[in-house]
């Protein structure tokens, strides 16, 4: 809801009561992406408009006082992909008024740097990139959690490469969208558009889920670090069963290691809930999860 350019312009604005039904529903805790770097100024000191601060506060207030966790995601900082070394500073001057504004937060309001690096912003350059971003959360929020993600767009195989910051209040995300001509076909903003009717659950797809069990397993005993799968979802115009197969399954195997998830989304491209209907309950009653925590 606040990852466009602009707030409803991929669907509708943020409701105070969206909170209170998505702790209803069981969940603990909401990712809220923000596309901070369209709020603000591209020169020195990069000012973020106070009226979108605003708003984003008080949208992750509500969350808050709702009884959830809340993970604010800085999201779709497209120019950063192009060109890590130009937006640097500004992505630190971003993150410098972010952390300020929400150093008063409670301890279960976590920071993620950045939603899915890709393009530009990769193995080579992330640490170099996130070094001077986390040092500005760092003077205002010693303490707070701050997770990172990899290189192209945090798939399972970036936890192999990518650079951990040297922080014990670090936590590693990654995605889950695999086998993405499952999940993404049919949607409209992949090139080309991928073909419908493929089925989840095949051999060959149990195959690659046992192996991405394999690659968490394995970061898990190098770094002695836990992630988690920050998303997860299949497009919402595949059939409702076999997507509540996929949020089942995808789920209930990374719990099954310990390893906790967000699944994407709520109400839009990949929703758990219809305004009119409500919750999709096939998918929603199929979501799995641990106590393991970090």
């Amino acid at each position: 809801m606040l990852e466009p350019p602009n707030e409803g312009d991929w669907g509708r604005a943020f409701r105070d009561d969206d909170a209170t039904n998505i702790h209803a529903a069981g969940f603990a805790t909401v990712r809220l992406p923000v596309r901070f770097a369209a709020h603000a100024a591209t020169s020195p000191p990069y000012t973020i408009d106070p009226a979108f601060m605003a708003r984003v506060r008080h949208v992750l207030e509500t969350n808050v006082a709702a009884g959830l966790n809340v993970i604010l995601d800085m999201h779709n900082y497209d120019e950063l992909m192009a060109d890590p070394a130009g937006q640097r500073a500004r992505f630190a001057a971003l993150w410098q008024q972010v952390a300020a504004e929400f150093r008063d937060q409670p301890d279960n309001v976590w920071f993620e740097l950045m939603n899915e690096p890709n393009g530009n912003l990769n193995d080579s350059t992330l640490a170099a990139t996130f070094a001077p971003a986390l040092a500005a959360v760092r003077a205002s929020n010693p303490d707070r959690i701050v997770i990172v993600g990899g290189q192209n767009w945090s798939g399972i195989d970036s936890l192999a490469t990518s650079p951990i910051p040297d922080d014990p209040h670090i936590v590693v995300t990654f995605h889950y969208y695999d086998p993405f001509d499952f999940t993404h076909q049919g949607a409209t903003w992949i090139n080309p558009v991928l073909p419908t009717g493929r089925q989840f659950g095949t051999a060959a797809d149990n195959a690659q889920l046992d192996g991405a069990l394999v690659k968490v397993t394995n970061f898990i005993n190098r770094t002695g670090r836990v992630p988690f799968v920050g998303e997860y979802g299949a497009f919402e115009e595949i059939p409702e069963a076999q997507r509540a197969a996929y949020y089942r399954t995808v789920s209930s195997a990374f719990a099954s290691i310990g390893v906790q998830s967000c699944a994407w989304g709520y109400t839009n491209t990949f929703n758990l809930w219809r305004d009119g209907t409500g919750w999709i309950h096939p998918i929603l009653d199929g979501i799995a999860t641990t106590t393991t925590m970090p």
